[in-house]
């Protein structure tokens, strides 16, 4: 499938793609469920950013808030408490990186792009804090407007949810908060379907299987499936074990024309890409 190249305006910086690109994920949080993601000092982001970064990433995202299945939400003031050293950090030590954070609020938002942030990646698409829609405009940075039903403590409760057609239902959720970011004046937009934000494992393949529907949109689309459970739970291994599980969907996700992957394993994440061009773009030269 043919890559449309995109440009965002990052925080005063152009960032112009003409291929797919990977995002990092780095959790200052002490519960998020992959153990190997969490960083425990901002010493230890610091490194682990400058370590993806030579891999190959191009975001850096940093959440201070665990949306696993079953989680609490936590105050901005919390969430402020534990990102904002990391970002802070980050960007002096790391000046290439664009740093993306990973929150549902507006004062989280606005107090991580003011210290350097480069993206906002929110999993509520603006439902818990209705300040958020309201400062992106002046924010003057990407946004990722992710689908899920109700918050991540219940968000399992609602896979009955759909109807008929589960891409179709995200699709219209999607194409409606994208609708309203536009009137708000909101430039640079990424959509994500929410793989794994309250739906079951057969609506996750689903939604992957007909991912290029996305397309659709007009907007790049962002995909975070890397060691989630829809991946491993199926192959009855743990979510350290699901590394070559999670590859094998990243590059399928790419052949339907994912145009961010979010990961946890930059390497490999970015020999997956490297491979997906050969099939995509090369030519036999005899």
């Amino acid at each position: 499938m043919d890559f449309h190249p995109f440009t965002l305006n990052c925080n005063g910086r152009l960032l112009l793609s003409e291929k797919p690109l990977i995002m990092g994920i780095l959790n200052a949080t002490p519960d998020s469920f992959h153990a190997a993601s969490r960083v425990s000092s901002v010493q230890q982001a610091v490194d682990q950013a400058g370590d993806m970064l030579e891999a190959g990433a191009t975001f850096l995202d940093v959440g201070g808030m665990s949306s696993r299945p079953g989680a609490k939400l936590i105050s901005s003031g919390e969430e402020i408490d534990r990102v904002l050293p990391v970002i802070e950090a980050i960007v002096a030590a790391h000046s290439e990186s664009f740093v993306s954070v990973d929150t549902v609020y507006a004062a989280t938002a606005k107090t991580s792009v003011d210290a350097g942030a480069a993206m906002i990646n929110d999993i509520s698409a603006g439902k818990f804090d209705a300040e958020l829609f309201r400062v992106l405009p002046e924010l003057k940075v990407p946004y990722v407007l992710m689908h899920m039903p109700g918050k991540p403590a219940d968000m399992q409760a609602f896979t009955d949810s759909y109807g008929d057609n589960v891409v179709t239902a995200i699709f219209d959720f999607l194409a409606e908060r994208l609708i309203t970011l536009r009137e708000a004046g909101v430039n640079d937009i990424l959509i994500d379907p929410g793989w794994g934000f309250g739906k079951s494992v057969a609506q996750n393949y689903e939604i992957l299987r007909n991912l290029s529907a996305f397309r659709q949109l007009g907007v790049p689309v962002f995909v975070g499936i890397s060691r989630k459970s829809s991946i491993w739970k199926p192959l009855n291994i743990s979510a350290a074990e699901s590394l070559s599980a999670t590859s094998a969907l990243h590059l399928f996700a790419l052949q339907q024309g994912a145009s961010v992957l979010r990961v946890h394993d930059v390497t490999e994440a970015v020999q997956v890409l490297k491979l997906h061009e050969l099939l995509a773009y090369s030519k036999d030269d005899g």
